[in-house]
């Protein structure tokens, strides 16, 4: 697995250059950022719909929860994958990305500290 998410990029990277017919990868690039960008939205949006029915089913319902668990690992997969879409459209390669996640890894106590709004003024 440690090269999944790479090795999806690069499939990615190979489908923009081909651009097969029948190809969804291709499809999603000839349509545009405007498409890619609203199946990153929908695919966001039903990660969270799919993690908030399995919180649901953990507290109430456990026989649904490998079922629901299931929905929620492969929204978040198809989350993943619009997104490295995404990354391939505006030319950000995979290693920029994970550079930045490992400098975030190496940090601790990096909590951001709220301002204390007064609600009564």
């Amino acid at each position: 697995m440690d090269n999944a998410i790479k090795e999806l990029y690069e499939v990615i990277v190979s489908r923009r250059q081909a651009s097969e017919d029948g190809s969804y990868t291709g499809y999603l690039f000839r349509e545009g950022l405007d498409k890619i960008l609203k199946k990153v939205g929908e695919e966001a949006s039903e990660t969270i719909i799919a993690a908030k029915s399995l919180q649901a089913a953990e507290r109430s319902a456990p026989d649904d929860v490998a079922a629901l668990k299931d929905d929620f690992e492969n929204e978040v997969c198809d989350l993943l994958y619009h997104l490295l879409v995404l990354l391939v459209d505006r030319g950000v390669p995979f290693e920029d990305v994970e550079a930045i996640l490992s400098a975030r890894s190496a940090k601790t106590g990096n909590l951001k500290q709220f301002k204390q709004v007064d609600k009564n003024s």
